[in-house]
């Protein structure tokens, strides 16, 4: 019985692995086919959040090795002065943000995705910056002052080439129009901005309101001494 029950636990095990290279895998699927690509992966499954994750996690890394690796004459960044986890925040916040606020905004206009989708497609699209931007690395560390306008090129397309999977992403997930999405894509813009408004003043109030209960803190010490 144990013998089957461990035989199971393996199979079972290398199925799990099986789906989760499909699913990374059908990611290049989804970057040169977004209309059924981004379809298939909600509606038919074809995608995973570990897919998902393992592909933000790669677009993180690409950020940081850019800022690393880069050539001087692409980079000016000082290596030493530079907060990791500060540039990691300055993907992950607006990816959060961005899945919160156009969830929020299409649930009240019959959008069909889902938190989980939305994130997942949002991922998926992610793809191409991560593939063109490492090559981009190795090579601006080989490529001569003349050359570096074709890096400036490939680093704008990869960016232009995720803009457009996300704008086919929410639209085959809230299964809206082109029209209607480049809408919502403009509202949930607009509602990033206001949700970082109301973050950084909630965040000030309550600064503030620790610095006055430290500051009424030392007060009582100082009048107790």
């Amino acid at each position: 019985m144990s013998y089957i029950t461990r035989g199971l636990k393996k199979y079972t095990q290398k199925e799990t692995y099986k789906h989760y290279w499909e699913t990374l895998r059908y990611a290049f699927y989804v970057m040169f086919h977004p209309v059924d690509g981004f379809w298939d992966l909600i509606h038919a499954k074809r995608g995973s959040y570990a897919a998902a994750n393992t592909i933000v996690i790669l677009t993180l890394l690409t950020h940081i090795w850019q800022l690393r690796f880069s050539s001087f004459l692409v980079n000016n960044t000082n290596w030493e002065k530079v907060n990791v986890f500060i540039e990691l925040a300055t993907i992950l916040l607006p990816l959060a943000i961005f899945c919160i606020c156009n969830w929020g905004v299409t649930t009240l206009f019959d959008g069909k995705g889902k938190l989980g989708n939305i994130y997942m497609g949002t991922a998926y699209a992610l793809m191409p910056y991560p593939l063109i931007q490492i090559p981009c690395i190795i090579a601006s560390n080989f490529v001569t002052v003349d050359e570096i306008a074709f890096y400036d090129i490939f680093v704008v397309i990869s960016l232009l080439w995720c803009s457009m999977l996300i704008i086919m992403a929410m639209m085959m997930i809230h299964q809206y129009t082109f029209k209607k999405t480049i809408l919502f894509m403009i509202i949930t813009i607009f509602g990033m901005l206001i949700f970082i408004f109301i973050l950084l003043l909630f965040f000030s109030m309550i600064s503030q309101g620790v610095s006055y209960f430290i500051s009424l803190g030392r007060e009582v010490i100082f009048r107790l001494n």
